[in-house]
């Protein structure tokens, strides 16, 4: 396996009329968080180690953005927050073509925060989580996107 760096990992997102991925580049630097629940299995014959066994998973991106209302990406996930709608998106770990991979969902945007510090950019701290799509569950997908 090949070792990546994260400047080649890309985000994407779709949007727009009709619906084509757009690469996401403004972004500085993105956490892609996977766990799962857990659920207890320990019986007597685990040899008296408490046993677990995973459950439903979770999962969420955190990064950071430069506020820029001219970048159509930006916009749409702050609207997505504003107006409690969602944003189709996927985290890759390379671009998008074979063999990257990484996490497809539609998210919802759970945190939109701003950072004014005096001598940088003006920074939005983004927060992401999978939600209810119908015809779309989280998924670990393989590019090229669809």
């Amino acid at each position: 396996m090949a070792i990546r760096l994260g400047l080649q990992c890309k985000a994407y997102i779709k949007r727009g009329t009709p619906a084509a991925w757009h690469e996401v580049g403004n972004l500085r630097n993105v956490t892609l968080s996977l766990e799962k629940g857990e659920a207890d299995i320990t019986t007597r014959a685990g040899n008296g180690w408490k046993l677990t066994v995973g459950t439903l998973k979770e999962g969420s991106v955190e990064t950071e953005m430069v506020w820029d209302g001219d970048d159509l990406n930006f916009v749409a996930i702050k609207d997505a927050y504003f107006n409690d709608t969602s944003v189709e998106m996927a985290f890759l770990d390379g671009p998008n073509a074979a063999p990257s991979q990484g996490l497809y969902a539609r998210f919802s945007v759970t945190n939109l925060s701003r950072d004014e510090n005096l001598e940088e950019a003006v920074l939005a701290k983004v927060t992401l989580k999978p939600t209810y799509d119908a015809a779309l569950a989280p998924t670990w997908a393989t590019a090229p996107l669809v």
